[in-house]
């Protein structure tokens, strides 16, 4: 069954928050590599919550980057071009998950840095941040 436009984007959005509280959670706990990769889920889906109510097509469906996913953003609202550097968070959708995507290392131990994951968080919560003022904006 399709959902509302409206409908859709805020089950997609109420998934990012989520995540994105689940990231954190990880990033205290010291498990940094699962919160870098949820941190990067987090924003790819807050950018989908807020493309579905403006774009007509399901194209945004088909990536997971968070670069393509700006740049759709900020061609219907230059307001995103403030979030841009989130796009930082893609280099966290493969490495930190699987062993191959990391030359002779293992994401659960390569990634280490508390600094890199309070980083991700921070332009996580920039995206979030800036998506829920716009849905809330948004009259559809």
């Amino acid at each position: 069954m399709k959902r509302p436009p409206k409908e859709e984007s805020l089950r997609w959005f109420t998934q990012a928050k989520d995540e994105f509280e689940d990231a954190d959670e990880l990033r205290k706990r010291g498990r940094f590599y699962l919160a870098l990769f949820h941190f990067q889920q987090a924003t790819e889906k807050a950018f989908k919550a807020y493309l579905f109510l403006r774009v007509k097509s399901v194209e945004v469906f088909y990536t997971h980057s968070i670069d393509e996913l700006s740049k759709m953003a900020v061609e219907i609202d230059p307001d995103f071009k403030e979030v841009i550097p989130a796009k930082r968070l893609d280099r966290y959708y493969i490495p930190t998950r699987y062993p191959n995507g990391l030359p002779g290392g293992v994401p659960s131990r390569y990634y280490d840095d508390p600094q890199e994951a309070e980083e991700a968080m921070y332009l996580a919560k920039g995206v979030i941040d800036l998506v829920e003022r716009k849905m809330r904006d948004t009259k559809s």
